[in-house]
């Protein structure tokens, strides 16, 4: 399992995440195979983010996504997309 980079100041979760789920997409990472393991601050930020289009947001069965990819809220110091095994 990989994890991706930390933020950067200023970058809000939906340019952070949205980047790097479309470059493990493009390195053949399914987004079902994927986790945003989000802090309980960035899931609010980005579901509360002018920028996010409503369509990229999703909730379903219990379970939130963020361009097709699974969100756990909670439980992490710092936000990470997790890529899965790969």
């Amino acid at each position: 399992m990989t994890k991706t980079a930390s933020a950067r100041p200023g970058e809000t979760p939906d340019k952070r995440f949205r980047s790097q789920i479309e470059a493990a997409v493009a390195d053949g990472v399914a987004r079902e195979d994927m986790t945003l393991k989000l802090t309980l601050r960035d899931a609010s930020r980005l579901t509360r983010d002018p920028n996010t289009p409503v369509s990229d947001v999703s909730f379903a069965g219990g379970t939130m996504r963020f361009l097709g990819v699974k969100i756990e809220q909670g439980g992490v110091a710092e936000s990470v997309l997790e890529r899965g095994q790969g």
